[in-house]
């Protein structure tokens, strides 16, 4: 039987999606700093993955899927313009790396494109961690 206090509110929801996200980032640099660029990729993408969810969490939303997810996100926060449009085009390339990283044999990542990945992540997270705390 669940009690009422073992029920977390929406916002409990939000602040455990943000630690994940930060959590990716973190991972995201350590494995930049052993020059796993492919994984960098991966684990920045999660980042930002984590940080829509974060956000869909205050509106009481989930998605399994990434494409819903991110789909959803533009609709209702990039449209919008809750976030900068610039954020949706960057969040897309971001998709794109990370599933070539993750699926394409011949695909090589470098150094250059995995710091942008990584620095995107951390720099939109601050963005989500803002728009979030003022939704708390």
């Amino acid at each position: 039987m669940q009690h009422s206090e073992d029920v977390g509110t929406r916002s409990d929801l939000c602040r455990y999606r943000l630690e994940v996200a930060r959590k990716d980032v973190e991972s995201a640099k350590v494995l930049l700093g052993i020059d796993d660029y492919r994984g960098a990729n991966n684990r920045a993408y999660y980042a930002i993955f984590h940080g829509i969810n974060a956000v869909h969490a205050l509106d009481g939303m989930s998605y399994k899927k990434h494409k819903d997810a991110i789909a959803n996100f533009n609709k209702k926060y990039i449209k919008t313009e809750i976030f900068s449009r610039d954020w949706g085009r960057k969040i897309n390339e971001a998709e794109q790396i990370r599933h070539a990283s993750d699926y394409d044999d011949f695909y090589i990542a470098n150094k250059q494109e995995a710091k942008e990945q990584v620095d995107l992540a951390k720099n939109l997270l601050d963005e989500i961690e803002k728009y979030c705390t003022r939704r708390w």
